[in-house]
Order: structure tokens, then sequence, then C-alpha cells
């Protein structure tokens, strides 16, 4: 199982994880995601991980990459933050 790291914007609270875990694991290939709170900070692991499938997800969900931030992604994060909240 090979993993790959993101550090990426926006991760605010538990909703915005539960968000971000719930779309990873959807990918193909993605078995495991972990999640840092503090440092923003994503690993995946898996039997195949697309990382640029991964990063354009992530930004969909407004969690870009960091130094990547726009307030566009902001807003969107703040979406997916309560749906996160909401599904958890």
């Amino acid at each position: 199982m090979k993993s790959e790291e993101f550090f990426v914007e926006n991760i605010k609270c538990s909703g915005c994880m539960s968000t971000i875990k719930t779309s990873m694991l959807a990918l193909t290939g993605v078995k495991t995601v972990k999640i840092d709170l503090e440092t923003e900070h994503i690993t995946l692991g898996g039997t195949r991980i697309n990382r640029e499938e991964v990063i354009k997800k992530l930004n969909f969900l407004g969690y870009p990459e960091k130094g990547k931030n726009s307030l566009l992604n902001q807003a969107k994060s703040y979406v997916s933050c309560a749906v996160g909240k909401m599904n958890s």
C-alpha cells in the first residue's frame, strides 16, 4: 500500500474532516484517510492514488493546496463543512 500527503487550506472542524474523509474514500484506490486538523495535513493510503484527481476533488470541496487559497475556495469550504456536520 502506498501513501500520498497533502497540505491544504480551510480545514476548520470535524465537519470539514468528515466531508474530506467521505469524499476521499469514494475515490478509486483510496483505502485510508488521516487528517490532522491543526496542520491541515491529509495522508491518504491505498493501492493506487491519483494525485491530480485528489487535488481536483479537494479544490472542488474548497480545500486547495497550501498557498492556493481564494475567497471562492473559502466559501466552498463553509458549504462542505456544513454538509459534513449534517452527515456525521
